[in-house]
């Protein structure tokens, strides 16, 4: 799989069109998946694999196919994850400041997900409960959580995604799992 993607990827850089559609159609629903994890918004989601494709073509002669491009392609959508994280941030701070400043933590006063019925697929109450605490994780926790034990990456290609040491990617692990556990406690 690994080769195939960088012999793509090598093609796709030299102007083959179909190689760079069958890298989106490789990816395009693992980079959803990441985005809708890091932001539980599908608008959102939407727009970051739109994002993450369009930086991936226009930067394509700067991939280096000496590393996977699985790494690359990650690399790419959860920094673009993270820069929205940021802009809420923002956002809310400026909200918060004309909202009286009730005690309100800034997930609750985000615009809803609308969740269409389709896509209501049913949680158990636990499930809901770790998917929910996970969304209020900090944002540098939040992306080493969600691409280890949701998109199923190692240490070593998180490390290469996020640009960070294994031991920091270990030590962030360590404090977002800490952070869950205290979280889903006060829930039971």
């Amino acid at each position: 799989m690994n080769h195939m993607d960088t012999r793509l990827a090598k093609l796709a850089r030299g102007g083959d069109r179909a190689a760079f559609a069958e890298l989106v159609e490789l990816y395009k629903d693992k980079i959803y998946h990441l985005a809708y994890r890091m932001l539980h918004n599908r608008h959102e989601a939407e727009e970051i694999v739109q994002e993450t494709f369009l930086r991936v073509y226009t930067n394509l002669e700067r991939y280096d196919d000496q590393q996977k491009f699985s790494t690359w392609i990650y690399r790419i959508g959860t920094n673009l994850c993270i820069d929205r994280l940021r802009k809420r941030k923002i956002t809310y701070s400026l909200d918060a400041e004309m909202n009286d400043g009730e005690g309100n933590d800034w997930y609750s006063t985000l615009a809803s997900n609308d969740q269409t019925p389709d896509q209501h697929v049913e949680l158990s109450e636990t499930q809901a409960q770790i998917r929910d605490s996970i969304d209020t994780l900090p944002e540098k926790y939040k992306a080493v959580v969600v691409l280890r034990y949701l998109q199923d990456l190692s240490l070593q290609e998180i490390s290469e995604a996020l640009s960070m040491p294994v031991t920091t990617i270990k030590t962030r692990l360590h404090r977002g799992r800490e952070y869950l556990r205290k979280k889903l406690e006060t829930l039971i």
